[in-house]
Order: structure tokens, then C-alpha cells, then sequence
């Protein structure tokens, strides 16, 4: 997995924009991705957070914190795996005799999937939510399983707390993973065998941490959930887009076929382990210290092995279900990563019994050691198959579905085999001529892209201007590569609305690429930045007249308390309003076109221009 990871090393433009934010940190800013608007631009709070300790403790180069710390979790979160599925066959096979190798199986069909070894790094919380995953996994192992070879005793409270408070830090590792967090936590809450007193204290230690960012978030922000699930409609419904992302995974690498061999095998592992393992009568019967033979039906339905594959495996259908009814994602493979990983962790190892000599034969144990023998080595000739396909036969271009393989398409763009640091992505098209751009207008200015890759138009500062300059905002949808590459007196903002609320706050396109159907006009960015707004000064594109409807929109009672949300002073009356009301706000929407914003906040329409 490392190493894999290590030949497909990279940070991908959305990888850099959660670098802005640690940037504005470490800067003594804030958590926000523009000084001054309190946005939310980052889906996962915890990588956030990782990558600013990483950053803050070592001083290095963020994009270098981000390769390590990515690298670490990628490669933890197989070696979590791996151990978690080895606890559980341990305490299965405990009475085993003979010689049982425990062989890597489901982390070798996780690992051969291109976009597994491509997001392992990329600079996004992937690497963070597999790790996650896996040590919640091996935690709900030992919590199901007494230590074979001990007094046959479950672990305690102590292991107890330590399991729910891991389980907790689900939302923030990614706010979907609430659905894993909380099936996990029922389990912990409802078995029996617990006082109140530890039920209580496993709330307590569950959800001090998220609830009280929870609370932090909603006066601080404005919003009870980042940005970026306001900005893509994270609710919403798109079915279709769904199961074509899950096709333009599952079909090139032929996935269900490991998937189908993987459940044989386990199967087949589940049938014979009690037959084969060579338990004698007495063997069979109950250990007087195991505390499982005093259990009640309801305590054994829950704290037993079953229920934690139960756990894993249901979540990992859900996980789908989410993803697949919100539209998977833009991104080839990326959001259904960790359903996959999910799905595997039962079988991430399998055990082999090797029998002894005196029972090489045509024999059961010889049969049944035959037969796993092969389904592994079936899924070991796919799993070499796998690793070296191309899945988007498209190439590093954007196809049909709005899919892309985001690696290859940030390398063929920046001329960078591992585009790795912010400069690398200035080889992107436009954007040494943005840094150009900020360098030749010191008075301030809009800038906004053009049809050519080498000019930005400029939209500059009413006068007079003040002393030093007006600012600069960049209005383009790249916003990891335009931010990580301006300084953070630069305001960066995007018409998909990631770091843009004025965006994030529209409607989404029906018919739009999936995870980039918002679109704000630039008319919107001249009225909000204050820049002139008449001819020649802007360019002839813009209309006088939208840019004249979009000022009156923008005085709209209910747009101004939703931006003033995130952008007004934060006061203490402030915070408890943003409170109150951060469901409504991230509820708002507001009109794309300026004239039906108007006519919805029922404002009187200015006079025409000419």
C-alpha cells in the first residue's frame, strides 16, 4: 500500500484548498478560507485540524505535512485492517489445531483498485477516513472478542470508552460517516452487562468532542454542516448520475468478481472452521471461565463477532446507498472508496489451515485447504489484473458522465508527473498569467477568466484608492491552485460556491455535471466586490443592467441576514442568532438570474441603464 501510494503521489487542486485554510491558522485567522468570512470550505474537520498540528509542530512545507501524514494513515489503515479481521478469526479458530496462515486477502482487492492507491495520498481526507474505519474496526474486534489464550474475559470499561470515543469522531472525520458512528455506538450503548454509570460516562466521552463543535460550528459558521454540502446539494437526489458513478467503477476492473470469490471463500471459511479445526467433545463444550456461557440471548446477539461483521457490512451498504442517491461524484472511484473498504474489512485476511502430514489426503481437511487455496489464488491473479488497468478509457479528459480521472488529468494539465506543491499547478493553464495579473494591478482589482489561457480580464476599484490598494478577488472555480498560489490578502472565490456563499446559496442545475452544478454569473462578484460597474471598465460580456438588478438583489432582508451569517462581525448576539437559525440558512436559496431574485424578495427592479 505504501508503496503504491508513493508511485501515484500527488495533491490534487481540491487537496490544496484544505492547505488555505490551514494556512489561514497558522496565520492567526481563523478556520476560514478567506480572512474576514467565516466559510467552511473544508468537508472534513479532523483532516483540517491534523494537517494544521502537522504543520504547526514541524514547520515544514504544508504540501510536504500533507504527503507524510497521508502516506502513514493510507498505510495504518490496512495494517488496522488486517489485524481487526486476524482478532476475529483468532477467537474463531482458537481451538484450532495444526498450522493456520492468516493470508491477505481483502486488502489486496482494496489496494489493486487504481483510485485506492490515487486518493491515498491527493491531499483529501480520504487517507484519514479508511484509517479511521479500520481502527474502529479492530476496536469493535477486541471489544466482541475475549484475548484467546487469556481468562476468557471481555474487555472493560476502559477499552469501552476508548472504543466509543473513536466511534464519535466519525462526523468529523466526514459528516456521512454519522450513519457508521452511530450504529457503532447503539451497539456499545445497548449491550448488556453495563451500569448506568458507564453508559453515561460512554455519551459523555462519545460526544463531548462533536457535539461541541457541532455547537461551535453552527454560531460560528452560520451553518450545521460545512459549506461544501451546501454548496453540492448533499440532500438532494440524483439516483441515475449515482448508478452510472457506480458503473464507471465497478465495470472496468470487473470488481464484482473479487467481491463474488471473497464471499465463497468466506463462506466457505465460516462452514468447515468448526469441522475442520479438529475440535474434540471436550474442546466443544463451554470453558467454565468463558463469560459467554453466562450471557443472556440479548447480550450475545450484540457483543459477539457476528455483530460487529454485521456492523461493518451494513454500513458499507449504507455508505453506498448515500453516495450512489446524492450522485457519487466527479471524481472517478473517490467516494466509493470507503463502502469498499467497509465491505472488505471482514475478509481483509483469511485463514488457511495447512493440514498436518498424516492428513494429506483425499480426505475433508485436505479438500477444504485445497478449495480456499484457490479462491485466494483466483483473487491474487485478479488483484495483479486489476492493479495495471486503465479504468477511465477516456484518458486524463472529462467523459461523457462528468467523471475524470482527477490524477491524470491534473498531470497531463500541469505537465507534472506528481504535481505535488502549489507551484507545480502555475504549469495549469491560466495561471501564471493570474499571478501576473495580481503582480501589474497594485491598485486592486476583479479578476476574471478568460477564453484565453494567458489573460485574465481585470475589473478595477472605484476611486478614490485607498492607500496600499482595494484588494484583489479571483472569481474562478479552481480554488485550491488559485488560493495556494496568491497571498492571503487575496480573496479567492468561486461560482460553484465551495468558498462562496453567494454561490453555494443558489439553485442547483438539474442537468449539470455532478459536483459542479452551481454556477453563479460574474455579474454577481462586480455588485458584491464593490468594483466599477460600467463599461469600458468592465469587460463586454457583463451587462450593465444585470449588474445594477444583482446590487438591489443583494439588499434583500433575508440574503443579507444569510450573508451576514458568516461575514458581519462575530459578536456574541451574533453567534446566537447564527444558531438559532443556521437550518434555515443552510436551507436559503436565492435566484442564479438577478431579475427573479428580485422579483422573489419582491424589491422595486432599478431603472434601466441604456
Amino acid at each position: 500500500m505504501f508503496w503504491g501510494a508513493w508511485e501515484r503521489r500527488w495533491i490534487a487542486d481540491d487537496g490544496l484548498i484544505v492547505l488555505r485554510t490551514v494556512r489561514n491558522l497558522l496565520a492567526g485567522n481563523g478556520p476560514v478560507f478567506n480572512a474576514g468570512e467565516r466559510v467552511e470550505a473544508n468537508t472534513s474537520t479532523a483532516w483540517t485540524y491534523i494537517v494544521y498540528a502537522g504543520g504547526w509542530l514541524t514547520g515544514l512545507r504544508l504540501e510536504y505535512v500533507v504527503l507524510t501524514i497521508a502516506l502513514v494513515l493510507s498505510t495504518g489503515a490496512i495494517v488496522l485492517a488486517m489485524l481487526g479481521a486476524a482478532r476475529l478469526y483468532r477467537w474463531r479458530l482458537r481451538a484450532t489445531t495444526g498450522t493456520v496462515l492468516l493470508l491477505p486477502a481483502g486488502v489486496l482487492v482494496y489496494i489493486a483498485v487504481p483510485p485506492a492507491r490515487d486518493f491515498a495520498t491527493s491531499g483529501l481526507e480520504s487517507c484519514l477516513v479508511i484509517c479511521w474505519l479500520g481502527l474502529l474496526w479492530l476496536l469493535m474486534a477486541r471489544w466482541a472478542t475475549p484475548t484467546p489464550g487469556g481468562d476468557g474475559s471481555l474487555p472493560g470499561t476502559g477499552q469501552i470508552l476508548a472504543t466509543a470515543f473513536v466511534a464519535g469522531l466519525g462526523p468529523l472525520v466526514r459528516p456521512e460517516l454519522a450513519l457508521v458512528a452511530v450504529l457503532a455506538l447503539a451497539m456499545l450503548f445497548l449491550a448488556p452487562g453495563l451500569d448506568l454509570r458507564i453508559r453515561v460516562a460512554m455519551v459523555a466521552v462519545a460526544g463531548m468532542i462533536p457535539i461541541g463543535y457541532q455547537i461551535w460550528r453552527m454560531g460560528y459558521y452560520g451553518l450545521p454542516y460545512p459549506n461544501t454540502a451546501v454548496a453540492k446539494d448533499a440532500g438532494g437526489a440524483k439516483w441515475s448520475q449515482g448508478l452510472e458513478y457506480l458503473g464507471n467503477l465497478v465495470s472496468p476492473y470487473l470488481l464484482w468478481l473479487p467481491l463474488l470469490v471473497l464471499a465463497v471463500l468466506a463462506a466457505l471459511v465460516l462452514a468447515t472452521s468448526r469441522e475442520v479445526v479438529g475440535l474434540t467433545a471436550a474442546a466443544a463444550r463451554p470453558d467454565p471461565r468463558d463469560v459467554r456461557a453466562t450471557l443472556t440471548w440479548a447480550q450475545k446477539l450484540l457483543r459477539t463477532p457476528t455483530a460487529v461483521v454485521v456492523l461493518f457490512l451494513g454500513s458499507g451498504v449504507l455508505l453506498a446507498l448515500y453516495s450512489l442517491r446524492v450522485g457519487g461524484d466527479f471524481m472517478h472511484g473517490r467516494v466509493l472508496l470507503p463502502p469498499l473498504f467497509c465491505l472488505l474489512l471482514p475478509v481483509a485476511v483469511v485463514p488457511l489451515r495447512i493440514p498436518d502430514r498424516a492428513e494429506l489426503g483425499n480426505n475433508r481437511p485436505t479438500q477444504v485447504a485445497g478449495a480456499l487455496a484457490v479462491l485466494w489464488l483466483g483473487t491474487v491473479v485478479w488483484t495483479a489484473a486489476a492493479a495495471n488497468t486503465t479504468g477511465m478509457t477516456e484518458g486524463a479528459v472529462v467523459g461523457r458522465s462528468g467523471i475524470v480521472d482527477e490524477r491524470a488529468f491534473y498531470a497531463l494539465n500541469t505537465g507534472h508527473l506528481h504535481p505535488i506543491l502549489a507551484e507545480d499547478y502555475l504549469d495549469y493553464p491560466r495561471m501564471r498569467a493570474m499571478v501576473e495579473a495580481i503582480a501589474n494591478t497594485p491598485n486592486g482589482g476583479l479578476l476574471l477568466p478568460t477564453p484565453s489561457f494567458d489573460a485574465w480580464d481585470v475589473v478595477p476599484p472605484p476611486e478614490p484608492i485607498p492607500p496600499g490598494g482595494a484588494g484583489h478577488t479571483v472569481f474562478f472555480l479552481n480554488l485550491g491552485m488559485t488560493s495556494m498560489n496568491t497571498g492571503l490578502d487575496v480573496r479567492v472565490v468561486d461560482q460553484m460556491g465551495l468558498a462562496y456563499p453567494l454561490a453555494a446559496h443558489t439553485e442547483r442545475l438539474e442537468d449539470g455535471r455532478i459536483g459542479h452544478d452551481k454556477i453563479l454569473f460574474p455579474d454577481w462578484v462586480v455588485a458584491d466586490s464593490g468594483m466599477v460597474d460600467v463599461h469600458p471598465w468592465m469587460p463586454g460580456y457583463l451587462d450593465e443592467d444585470w449588474v445594477a438588478m444583482a446590487k438591489t438583489a443583494l439588499t434583500c432582508p433575508e440574503t443579507r441576514e444569510m450573508i451576514d451569517s458568516s461575514s458581519a462581525e462575530l459578536t456574541w448576539a451574533l453567534f446566537k442568532r447564527n444558531l438559532r437559525n443556521a437550518f434555515d440558512y443552510a436551507s436559503y436559496r436565492i435566484e442564479r438570474v438577478p431579475k427573479y431574485e428580485i422579483q422573489r424578495c419582491d424589491l422595486p427592479m432599478p431603472p434601466p441603464r441604456g
